[in-house]
This record gives structure tokens, C-alpha cells and sequence, in this order.
């Protein structure tokens, strides 16, 4: 029987040398050179809006039964939602009172 050789055609179904492939053993040091980057303290990542906590002031704008925005006034979130509803009539808009703890409804603007 003759030894395999190292040449690409010899080298199996995937025409890879095997003297290029090896297994990284754990102290080895990656030979391709990288770039160290730090965050600093000041610029961390803001912590992200928990799902399954209420918000307790503001009004939100739900659509399909999902918050989506947080407006200061009723009168901001009611326009945002009435512009929805006239460019996808079929979604269902409300806006909910964090104050008062209400969902009303958004009606679809006369044309």
C-alpha cells in the first residue's frame, strides 16, 4: 500500500492539503494580528427598556396590542396614532394613560 501524499489532487474529496490544516491547541497565540478596543466608563450601553414592566407616566402608543412609543402628552400620542390608522387601516391603535392606567382607542380619521 502506498503512503498518501501531500500534493491537493491526493488530499481527499475536498482538494484541501492537510499540511494546512491543524487543530489550535489551547496555548496557541493567533498568528494574524488584532486590534485591542476598550470601552471607556463614560460611554457605557444604555440599559434597555424592560418588556414586562409597566411604564408609570406618559403616554403610550400600542399598536396591536404592543407598546411602541412614549409621548408626553395625549394629544401627541393620539396624532401619531390617527396618522397610523389613516396609512394602515386595519391595525388596531390605541393610546394607554400611565397615569390613569386607560386604553382608548384610536378612531380612524374622517376623509
Amino acid at each position: 500500500m502506498k503512503p498518501p501524499s501531500n500534493d491537493k489532487a491526493a488530499s481527499g474529496k475536498l482538494g484541501i492539503a492537510h499540511d494546512r490544516l491543524r487543530r489550535a491547541s489551547p496555548g496557541d497565540t493567533p498568528s494574524i494580528p488584532t486590534e485591542e478596543h476598550h470601552v471607556s466608563e463614560d460611554a457605557k450601553r444604555p440599559t434597555p427598556l424592560r418588556a414586562d414592566i409597566m411604564p408609570r407616566d406618559g403616554f403610550i402608543l400600542t399598536i396591536d396590542g404592543k407598546m411602541k412609543a412614549r409621548y408626553e402628552t395625549e394629544a401627541e400620542a393620539t396624532a401619531a396614532g390617527s396618522a397610523l390608522k389613516q396609512q394602515f387601516p386595519v391595525i388596531q391603535v390605541s393610546v394607554y394613560d400611565a397615569a390613569g392606567q386607560v386604553h382608548t382607542p384610536v378612531k380612524e380619521p374622517a376623509a
